[in-house]
């Protein structure tokens, strides 16, 4: 036991030390013009000096390099300024969705080990299908539904009232509520953005393989292609109910006598007067899934994200190494058939309403998420381009919007810098 202990502290060290961000290149390299990515930099500072964000990084992917990646304003306003810097880690909230728990179950997909058209309740027994209101038969919930929010599941839950419930942090409390919840429509007869889809493919996931999502998402996608700034931050209350860390992320290792929370953005102000930094936004995350959760709790930074893009616009490959299969790929950013009028893919975002951080110019084959702290990932196949766009929007507090509209103005500046096909 000490011996593997000690060789895979080695292997995880050797990885660590081999992990490299895409190339840097010029936009000018893979067709782009610098001159006009300039209309980005005005977008997002023009929302800096509007108060609408404290600051932002933007990096742009193409033709499998970084071709530009640039860090504006503060990432931290209260109760101290600090600047933005490229390395800045951002909580991801719902952008996990998509980098964490649909590759996690596109890779259970490919190996065999589920299926779209599987029964949720195959793999969690309790969990109760739909049934019309005024009696009749139930119709299945699959998970395909899950994947494109064609569930019927409430969009979220009383993340407060079930803390008091449960006790906090309880996962198998918050999957005992869902499994019982309301069903608000047939599946596939309608769209509703759930979380609650999420965290139970978050279980699905985490049944099948016998481990939690963070340590399979960690062993299959993000180790591999050397994400050694992206993990899942386990949290919970202290004995006097403050709430920390349980555990170290991988980056840690990276910082040797240095606080890893140093370059992670903190998002909202708490009624304690701190703020949330290094522990994930989102209320059922981190009170009743303590940090670990199928719909939010990814921290992660652009050049990691860049990868996992380069990755998924090379068929699932990046530098030599294969996490997904490009017909994997190719099943996860297409809308299916049964559900095609509501514009989901399978975990991600095509067409629906909640995708206009696609902007307008770029093709139909574009796919999409955003996340609630200000993240966003779109991906052009067609035009082999990627953009991502991270803001901490909520800090220090939330509701001053604005980032809807500076994510598509964000698009249409990047897609209209591309001057070569």
């Amino acid at each position: 036991m000490r011996r593997t202990s000690l060789f895979a502290l080695v292997l995880c060290l050797s990885m660590l030390m081999q992990a490299q961000p895409l190339k840097r290149t010029t936009p000018e390299s893979v067709g782009m013009s610098s001159a006009l990515l300039h209309n980005a930099d005005a977008a997002i500072q023009a929302s800096i000096d509007a108060g609408e964000i404290p600051g932002a990084v933007l990096a742009v992917v193409r033709h499998g390099k970084m071709a530009y990646i640039q860090a504006y304003g503060n990432r931290q306003v209260y109760p101290t300024k600090e600047a933005m810097t490229t390395e800045t880690i951002f909580d991801m909230a719902s952008c996990s969705k998509c980098m964490g728990t649909t590759m996690s179950v596109m890779k259970l997909l490919e190996t065999g080990r589920l299926r779209l058209l599987d029964a949720v309740n195959r793999y969690i027994p309790d969990f109760e299908d739909w049934q019309p209101k005024e009696g009749g038969g139930k119709v299945t919930i699959r998970i395909e539904d899950l994947l494109t929010h064609t569930s019927g599941l409430l969009p979220y839950g009383p993340a407060a009232e079930l803390a008091r419930k449960y006790g906090t942090p309880n996962p198998a409390g918050m999957m005992e509520w869902i499994c019982t919840c309301r069903k608000d429509f047939e599946p596939k007869t309608d769209f509703q953005y759930s979380c609650l889809n999420f965290i139970t493919l978050q279980n699905v996931v985490e049944k099948i393989t016998g481990q939690s999502l963070r340590d399979f998402a960690r062993e299959n996608i993000f180790g591999p292609l050397q994400m050694n700034h992206t993990d899942y931050l386990p949290c919970a209350p202290d004995a006097n109910g403050v709430w920390k860390n349980t555990a170290d992320p991988v980056w840690a290792s990276l910082m040797p006598g240095q606080d890893w929370r140093s370059i992670v953005a903190p998002t909202t102000k708490q009624e304690d007067g701190s703020v949330l930094r290094g522990m994930v936004h989102d209320p059922l995350a981190r009170l009743l899934n303590g940090g670990i959760s199928g719909n939010a709790g990814v921290f992660s930074n652009a050049d990691d994200i860049a990868i996992l893009c380069a990755a998924l616009l090379n068929g699932g490959e990046w530098n030599g190494v294969r996490v997904l299969s490009p017909l994997t790929v190719e099943a996860m950013r297409s809308v299916p058939r049964s559900v095609s009028e509501f514009g989901r893919t399978l975990g991600w975002d095509c067409f629906s309403p909640y995708a206009s951080n696609n902007g307008d110019l770029f093709s139909r084959q574009t796919f999409s998420h955003t996340g609630f702290t200000g993240t966003s990932i779109v991906i052009d196949p067609e035009n082999d381009c990627a953009v991502i766009l991270l803001a901490n929007a909520v800090h220090p507090e939330e509701g001053r919007g604005g980032m809807i509209r500076l994510r598509s103005v964000v698009s249409n500046a990047v897609a209209g810098s591309i001057v070569k096909k």
